[in-house]
């Protein structure tokens, strides 16, 4: 049987070693701070890259389908065909149905699966959880760019990676909110999570550079590179995230501030026992009693005490009682958490939906999604379709509209923190994205600068609720008063959210292909601003409640 480890992951262990070789610098940074905020950036790279294996099928789609007659032949290419350059089967007439058909693919099973991630995630090791999803995805997405290199053409193949697709990428966003929910509490939430958040805008943004660096050269690529960034991130989380404070605040870390301390005097009722590893820790008032009454000096030699003024709080509410045994995680132990024991059982499905507030923002979102992933899906091909541009340019311009995402999601975590208000926020942006959506519409062929403005706005407003409804209100309703203190919510409320406003992302592209090809891109943009009144609609009686809290 080997010896357990801790439960830190490898690389930190490493990193924790040769930062002991350098004592003066680990009494200078807070290490703490410094796990907390490393989280905040290994989240942001993992949601970054699962969105940037999302993004190339909307630009790749540009060139699996297109007039010959306006693509130059390649000089070795002397071919008469009409229909040389577009790739099969997406060289039929309705070939936009047959996008739709594999955005739905990877959608529907996204939105489906999402139910049952966030499920699981309650109940496993979230680093390990991640890393396995993340490995997937990127095989996944690989695998689309591979049939560039193998000359497939079947529709199946196409359908059925994007199916496994939509299932692995469901591992990401119960993963990373619930650690970000470890580490974060409840002040200034909405502004730390809309900074966060805009690991979305920039993982579209990544995605779409990356594929249309060789969309017109090899579009395999498109695929591949994306796939090998997502892998390489997994790989990078399995070694450093830290999932939760408890992980290196443990028993061990105590053990070091003993070592170093080099003190044998008892005080306020806490002692260290060794060689075994229980603690003595009484109840709550018997320490505060304690701290006004002096204290006898131990005199076992068994007994090794630990000052409590060289203990944090937080480390001291990690502390089992004498009643509980002290069980350690190992880097070797199951990956479901409850093996190893829980305080808490994990809060239901049924449970969850009944929290005030998820079913109305779950709906709201599906509506928010679906505008959202249109445009995720769509807006390269319809700038190419309203304008003179190149492939390649139509998706570089299109990043604009992420680019407005990450100030929106940004604005709209300052006013739900200002005023307290998420539905009134939400309502508000939505409302204002009604007329940005049917300006671009109208007005984005008129200039280069009118349509960068009118997509960084309407990126805004259209993103910003999405934004502040999967974060911040996600994270608050996963810790619901109602809850009574059960902190095994955060991934179910997360999934359930998320996983109803997913499947209305695979409705909206699915809508967008049959429309265009059915009428046209204007008949698109009604559904959009339509989709937002409902959204609004949804959103009435949350916007009533909040309005009638003002004093």
């Amino acid at each position: 049987m080997s010896s357990p480890t801790n439960s830190v992951p490898y690389g930190v262990q490493i990193l924790q070693k040769i930062a002991d070789k350098f004592p003066r610098l680990t009494r200078i940074v807070d290490r703490e701070n410094l796990y907390k905020y490393s989280v905040l950036i290994l989240t942001f790279i993992t949601y970054a890259a699962y969105h940037a294996s999302r993004k190339p099928i909307s630009v790749v789609k540009i060139v699996l389908y297109q007039n010959c007659s306006e693509v130059t032949t390649p000089a070795p290419i002397n071919n008469t065909d009409p229909d040389w350059c577009n790739w099969a089967p997406f060289n039929a007439e309705h070939h936009n149905a047959l996008f739709g058909t594999l955005d739905s693919a990877f959608l529907f099973s996204y939105g489906i699966a999402m139910f049952f991630s966030g499920i699981i995630a309650e109940r496993v090791n979230i680093r390990i959880f991640l890393t396995i999803g993340m490995l997937l995805s990127g095989t996944a997405c690989s695998m689309f760019g591979l049939a560039h290199y193998y000359n497939i053409h079947s529709m199946w193949y196409f359908i059925g990676v994007q199916i496994f697709g939509g299932i692995c990428q469901t591992t990401g966003w119960p993963g990373v909110v619930t650690a970000m929910g470890n580490w974060f509490g409840k002040g200034n939430r909405g502004f730390i999570f809309g900074i966060w958040n805009s690991h979305t805008s920039i993982g579209n943004i990544i995605g779409t550079l990356l594929a249309s660096l060789y969309v017109e050269s090899n579009w395999g690529l498109s695929f591949i590179v994306p796939g090998i960034f997502i892998i390489s991130s997994g790989i990078l989380i399995y070694l450093f995230l830290v999932v939760h404070p408890s992980d290196i605040n443990s028993d061990s870390h105590l053990n070091e501030k003993v070592q170093n301390g080099h003190k044998a005097l008892e005080r306020n009722g806490i002692r260290r026992q060794s060689p075994h590893r229980d603690y003595n820790v009484p109840e709550e008032n018997e320490i505060l009693k304690g701290s006004s009454e002096e204290k006898k000096p131990s005199t076992s030699p068994q007994e090794v005490s630990i000052p409590l003024g060289d203990i944090s709080s937080k480390e001291l509410s990690l502390l089992p009682s004498n009643k509980d045994e002290v069980k350690e995680k190992t880097e070797g132990s199951p990956i479901l958490s409850h093996l190893n024991g829980s305080p808490k059982k994990a809060v239901g499905f049924i449970g969850a939906i009944k929290i005030p507030g998820v079913i109305e923002f779950s709906m709201c979102l599906f509506f928010a999604k679906l505008v959202s992933y249109t445009f995720l899906y769509w807006l390269p091909n319809y700038i190419k379709y309203s304008s003179t541009y190149s492939p390649s340019q139509s998706a570089d311009l299109s990043t604009l509209f992420d680019v407005g995402g990450i100030f929106g999601g940004i604005a709209a975590g300052i006013f739900s923190d200002m005023f307290g208000k998420s539905a009134c926020t939400c309502a508000v942006m939505l409302f204002l994205a009604i007329p940005s959506l049917y300006a671009y519409n109208l007005l984005s062929s008129v200039s280069l600068i009118v349509n960068i403005a009118l997509l960084v706005v309407a990126g805004g407003l259209v993103n910003g609720p999405y934004a502040l409804i999967t974060t911040a209100v996600s994270a608050e309703l996963g810790t619901h008063s109602s809850l009574k203190g059960n902190s095994k919510a955060l991934s179910t409320v997360t999934s359930i959210i998320d996983g109803t406003g997913s499947i209305g992302a695979a409705v909206g592209p699915l809508l967008a292909a049959y429309i265009s090809d059915l009428f046209d891109w204007t008949s698109v943009f009604y559904m959009l601003m339509g989709s937002n009144v409902l959204a609004i609609l949804l959103l009435t009686r949350l916007v009533k409640r909040e309005l009638q809290n003002v004093d």
